[in-house]
């Protein structure tokens, strides 16, 4: 298989303009920080469900991530 070199003059790379990438990057910060908490944070007195079933299903992460639990 033949390959050919691509010259600048090939590639144009398009500009995405921040007003189209800011909704999805807050989005996916609100997600991340959502899913930090649920692994950080979720148990004891901050818990936002009752019981342990938030802890026991991210329990793995949470060691894996340096937060300690037990």
């Amino acid at each position: 298989m033949a390959y050919t070199a691509v010259t600048g003059s090939d590639v144009s790379i398009p500009s995405i303009p921040l007003s189209e990438i800011l909704p999805w990057a807050i989005f996916g910060g609100l997600l991340l920080l959502l899913a930090i908490y649920f692994v950080g944070a979720e148990q004891g007195a901050t818990a936002v469900f009752k019981g342990m079933y938030v802890h026991e299903f991210v329990h793995d992460g949470r060691h894996l991530l340096g937060f300690p639990c037990h």
